[in-house]
C-alpha cells in the first residue's frame, strides 16, 4: 500500500481526533449551597464559581443561617432582626446573582429553613426544593459520574438530601467550610458559625462510612484576607456584577478596613488544587467515621490574583 492510498485514513482519525473527542468530553458537574445572606464573602464564592469555565454549575441552592443572636439582638450584621427570614434573604442574593450575570437558567431551588432534628440532637431531614433537586441531579447521572457539592453554610440541605435518598451517597462529593482544626494537636472544635447553625447535619455527615467528605477549616481560610479599599477600587462600578460585590461591602461591613473571604477560599481551593493542600486527619472522636480530609493550606497570594484575574474575564 502506498503512502498515497493511508493518507486519507491518517486525515479521518485526525478528524475524529480533534472534533469528536473534545465533544464527548464532560464537565465536572457542580452543585453550590450557599448561606448567601450572612456575610459578604458568600457573592464573592458564587462569582468565581460561576465564572469557572472548566466546570459546569448545575445548581444554586440557598441555606438559612438561622442562630440564637436572632432572638436576643436587634440586629445581626446590618440587617434588622425582627421579621428577619434567612433563607428568604440568601434566596433573594442568589437570584440577583444569577440574573445580573445572565444565569437565570442554572436551578436555583430554595432550601431548609431550619436544621434538621430538634435542639437536642436527631437526624429527622428537612424536605425542600434543593434537596429534592439534588437527588433527581445525582440519580440521572451516568454510571461512574459523580456531582461535587460545595457548601459555604449550614449542611442542612445535603445531610438532607442524603437522608432521604441514601442511594446518592456513593454518587457525591461534599466539600464544606466550617468547624475548626489545629493542626499542632490534631483536634477538633465545632465551636463554629456554620456548624452551629447545624450541628446535627455536622454529626450525621462524620458517622456516614465512605462518605467523601473535605472540610475547610477556619483556620486555613483565615489568610484570605481582602483589603476594603484596593477591592473598591479593582471592582468597576460599570459592570453591574462587580457594583454587587463593592455594594455589599459598602453596604454590611463598610467599617472593616479587611475582611476575611472564608467561602471563597473554599471554592478556590477546590477549583485550584495547585493553589491548596490537603491531609487525611482523625475524624472528631465522637463520631463514627475514622478519617476525614481537610484543605490544610492555601496559597493566598496565588489566589487573590486568580480571583481579580477572573473577575475580569
Amino acid at each position: 500500500m502506498s503512502f498515497r492510498k493511508i493518507y486519507p485514513f491518517f486525515l479521518i482519525i485526525f478528524l475524529i481526533n480533534t472534533q469528536v473527542f473534545p465533544a464527548l468530553a464532560q464537565k465536572q458537574k457542580v452543585w453550590l449551597d450557599s448561606d448567601t445572606g450572612n456575610e459578604m464573602d458568600d457573592l464573592y464564592a458564587i462569582v468565581r464559581l460561576l465564572k469557572e469555565p472548566s466546570v459546569e454549575v448545575v445548581g444554586l441552592s440557598s441555606a438559612h443561617f438561622n442562630n440564637p443572636d436572632l432572638l436576643v439582638f436587634e440586629k445581626w450584621n446590618a440587617y434588622d432582626t425582627k421579621g428577619l427570614n434567612t433563607l428568604e434573604d440568601s434566596q433573594r442574593l442568589n437570584e440577583l446573582i444569577l440574573n445580573t450575570m445572565g444565569l437565570a437558567h442554572i436551578p436555583h431551588p430554595r432550601g431548609a429553613d431550619k436544621q434538621i432534628g430538634r435542639a437536642w440532637g436527631g437526624t429527622e431531614p428537612r424536605d425542600s426544593p434543593a434537596a429534592q433537586q439534588i437527588i433527581q441531579i445525582v440519580n440521572t447521572l451516568p454510571d461512574g459520574e459523580k456531582l461535587d457539592i460545595l457548601t459555604l453554610g449550614a449542611l442542612t440541605n445535603i445531610a438532607s438530601a442524603i437522608i432521604l435518598a441514601p442511594e446518592i451517597l456513593s454518587k457525591i462529593r461534599v466539600f464544606a467550610l466550617g468547624a475548626r482544626y489545629n493542626q499542632q494537636t490534631r483536634a477538633w472544635s465545632k465551636n463554629e458559625f456554620n456548624i452551629r447553625n447545624d450541628l446535627n447535619a455536622f454529626d450525621y455527615l462524620l458517622d456516614l462510612r465512605d462518605f467523601d467528605f473535605t472540610v475547610m477549616p477556619l483556620e486555613t481560610a483565615l489568610p484570605l484576607q481582602y483589603d476594603r479599599e484596593e477591592t473598591y477600587e479593582r471592582t468597576d462600578d460599570n459592570v453591574p456584577i462587580e457594583k454587587i460585590l463593592a455594594d455589599r461591602w459598602r453596604e454590611q461591613n463598610p467599617q472593616d478596613k479587611t475582611r476575611v473571604m472564608w467561602d471563597l477560599a473554599l471554592v478556590q481551593a477546590y477549583l485550584l488544587p495547585q493553589h491548596s493542600e490537603m491531609l487525611l486527619v482523625n475524624s472528631p472522636p465522637e463520631n463514627k467515621s475514622f478519617t476525614v480530609r481537610i484543605y490544610s493550606k492555601i496559597d493566598r497570594d496565588a489566589l487573590i490574583e486568580d480571583f481579580w484575574k477572573v473577575l475580569k474575564q
